[in-house]
């Protein structure tokens, strides 16, 4: 029964460790050789794990921006006040090769200040 239990438990937190790995992509679906800058006036904000995202509604469309962990985000001075819904955003960074209208930023502006990300 002891043994069970361990190999239940050991296998869930496999299973656990499997999904986030599959969830978060690396930076290679991004590319690099085609950077952009969308500005406009963020529209939602999510502030967690594994990195913290905005849409920005820009010129032509709502560009989905993967930001830097929340971590880092917060270390480079900018918690989620920065990135907050209704504040403008200008956001430099690359397209991605796989979900339309999606970005991941280098960095980005807001009121006045740049924040880098990487």
């Amino acid at each position: 029964m002891k043994h069970t239990r361990a190999a239940i438990a050991g296998v869930s937190m496999l299973a656990a460790t499997t999904m986030a790995a599959v969830a978060h992509h690396g930076w290679g679906s991004y590319d690099a050789n085609k950077p952009v800058t969308v500005e406009g006036p963020i529209i939602t904000s999510t502030f967690e794990n594994p990195h913290a995202t905005i849409a920005i509604k820009g010129a032509d469309k709502v560009w989905t921006v993967t930001l830097a962990p929340t971590s880092r985000m917060i270390a480079r001075g900018a918690p989620a006040e920065v990135v907050a819904v209704g504040k403008k955003v200008s956001a430099y960074g690359y397209p991605s090769t796989v979900e339309m209208n999606e970005m991941r930023a280098e960095r980005i502006s807001v009121d006045g200040k740049t924040y880098e990300l990487r």
